[in-house]
């Protein structure tokens, strides 16, 4: 074990990005596979919450510096193109409140729980509080983006899926609903979280590289909505546990 975490402590950023969204997008067939629609529900609130945590940390890609949590944040996208092409729009947007919930809630009771008065044995009390301590306008900039960018998204894929219905252009819905979403929310969480806080220039770059990364994210989440799609046809996936049509 410890070899193993050496040698992963040796790769690059750039590798271990890539590995990362392996990783998440592996995470989503696997619960997909195994759970079926409720596996995609399961997924929801980990990529929003992981994704509010992994945000905090400050890495250099290619040079130049980015935030992560990317990633993780953007394979709840995929998750919703999913649930519109095999279970319909009412499904996706199911999926869309359950984060938006998640979110909420996390940060509600994570701040009650920093209320709290540290015993003299303690020692996560800062750590807690550096990474759950409401900011506001950093928690208004997350629902707002979050909400707006998601709900965008469903409505976006089952519009492109109403038009070119069946398994034709399956790409082209989910790279045109997930870019146009993903453009939105690193608008609109850039502008009310960093707007009139940081200089024009370092405010540009976190809005363009934040974007570009995520754009990179739907390119590559295609073929894995196609194997999706794939077990979905071939009933592989397990059976559902709920009445939802």
């Amino acid at each position: 074990m410890t070899t193993f975490s050496l040698n992963l402590g040796t790769l690059s950023n750039e590798v271990l990005w890539f590995l990362l969204l392996l990783a998440n997008f592996a995470a989503i067939l696997f619960s997909y596979r195994f759970f079926g629609k409720l596996g995609l529900y399961i997924w929801i609130p980990i990529a929003t919450i992981l994704a509010n945590i992994q945000v905090l940390k400050m890495v250099d890609l290619l040079a130049i510096g980015v935030t992560l949590g990317n990633i993780t944040y953007a394979s709840s996208f995929l998750v919703t193109d999913i649930l519109s092409e095999n279970y319909g729009k009412k499904a996706a947007r199911k999926a869309v409140f359950i984060g938006f919930f998640s979110l909420t809630t996390t940060v509600i009771i994570m701040n009650i729980a920093l209320m709290f008065k540290p015993n003299e044995f303690d020692f996560i009390q800062e750590s807690l509080r550096n990474i759950f301590a409401l900011l506001p306008r950093i928690a208004l900039a997350s629902l707002v983006a979050y909400g707006i960018s998601q709900l965008h998204d469903v409505w976006a894929y089952d519009f492109w899926k109403n038009l070119f219905p069946g398994m034709k252009f399956l790409w082209l819905r989910n790279n045109a609903s997930t870019m146009i979403s993903q453009l939105l929310d690193s608008v609109i969480f850039t502008f009310i979280a960093f707007w009139g806080l940081l200089p024009q220039a370092e405010f540009m770059q976190i809005l363009i590289t934040t974007y570009v990364l995520k754009w990179i994210v739907a390119v590559i989440d295609t073929p894995f909505l196609y194997l999706a799609q794939l077990m979905f046809t071939r009933g592989m996936i397990a059976a559902d546990v709920d009445n939802e049509e």
